[in-house]
């Protein structure tokens, strides 16, 4: 029932799911209606079909509020959200409004059936709105909810409403294809952002996170571990040697060559750290680290690796350096960027030293 469309990225596809537990308002004015209309309709037909009904509404309707409130709760603190049973009572609702207008038409109390239909079409908004995420929930739901006045008509024996027989099932199939297209136009627009978002906080050339992306993992992943006991270690490295390369051999040379020093800085980093480019021939590369003895080793040893040729073709291979200053959170700093501006300090000591030296921030 939560089918969003193929090839659907999995945060895409968690976000259309948390989108059914959202619009409130609009899931508040289902409840009120369906449960006014159960009870203003029972009142004028008494019967044990009727008073089933409102209390099938009653009993949904108010579980499904009681777990869409336990729903937001959950989500906020990253624990799940019963999504399963949320969407089974959904069906259940739609099912009990079906049931309700079925009632209704069999009744013969044509003001008692046209409040229920009316209702029932009403719905119908609600529930495509409401459940776009997932297209299939929305066909399933107004099946159900609308299904059983076609059932009902054929039995009332009313020749005129022998026309839902028509209408209703074309309702039915247009709102399910409007359902279906703004699930894709939806999923098409996520993916956009999602694209320009990626754009916007990643290098075009090397593929590896760019300054903003940088500003973004200092606010978000490296935020949230602040509370951790081990550090983060800053390196900040700057390229020896990058611009003759560039000049004797070209743009392009220079070019791939960046990709390659950014490919090997990702093989040299755990799978917890990361690597980002962020300026024309500048790296940072944030690692966990114990302490200052961790920090000085991985800084060692990219001096040690960054140091190798790089064979820029089969007849080509050049070599490069790297001038590195290091700084440590929370020890030169309270967050990334503070100990960034600290490595920043310390590289150009380390520049000062010659080339291919590494500096620790005071």
């Amino acid at each position: 029932m939560c089918y969003s469309g193929p090839d659907v990225p999995d945060d895409i596809r968690v976000a259309l799911i948390g989108s059914l537990f959202g619009t409130l308002p609009i899931f508040a004015g289902g409840v009120l209606n369906t449960i006014a209309v159960s009870i203003a309709i029972t009142m004028r037909e008494p019967t044990p079909a009727f008073i089933a009904w409102v209390v099938l509404e009653v009993l949904l309707c108010g579980t499904r509020l009681v777990l869409l409130v336990a729903a937001h709760r959950a989500a906020r603190r990253g624990q799940p959200t019963y999504t399963d049973v949320y969407l089974l009572l959904g069906v259940l609702w739609g099912a009990s409004v079906g049931y309700g207008a079925f009632i209704s038409i069999l009744s013969t109390d044509w003001i008692a059936a046209t409040l229920s239909c009316l209702s029932a079409a009403a719905m119908v908004g609600g529930i495509c709105f409401r459940n776009f995420g997932a297209p299939r929930l929305v066909a399933i739901m107004i099946l159900l909810s609308l299904g059983p006045c076609c059932i009902a008509a054929a039995m009332s024996k009313e020749l005129i409403l022998t026309l839902t027989l028509i209408q209703i099932p074309f309702y039915l199939v247009a709102m399910s294809i409007a359902a279906f297209r703004l699930n894709g136009l939806l999923v098409s627009t996520m993916k956009a952002e999602r694209e320009n978002d990626h754009r916007a906080r990643h290098d075009a050339l090397t593929s590896l996170p760019n300054r903003a992306g940088l500003i973004h993992a200092s606010q978000t992943r490296y935020k949230a571990a602040s509370g951790n006991r081990d550090k983060t270690a800053v390196l900040y490295i700057d390229l020896d040697g990058f611009k003759p390369v560039n000049d004797q051999y070209g743009h392009e040379a220079g070019d791939l060559l960046l990709v390659m020093i950014g490919g090997r800085l990702n093989a040299l980093k755990g799978p917890d750290d990361m690597v980002f480019r962020i300026g024309g021939d500048e790296f940072v590369v944030t690692i966990s680290a114990s302490g200052h003895d961790d920090a000085a080793a991985f800084a060692d040893r990219l001096i040690s690796e960054m140091s190798s040729s790089f064979a820029l073709t089969s007849h080509v291979s050049v070599n490069v350096g790297a001038s590195i200053g290091v700084a440590l959170v929370p020890d030169h700093g309270a967050d990334v960027l503070t100990a960034l501006n600290a490595a920043d300090k310390a590289l150009n000591v380390a520049k000062a030293m010659g080339k291919a030296r590494w500096s620790l921030a005071t």
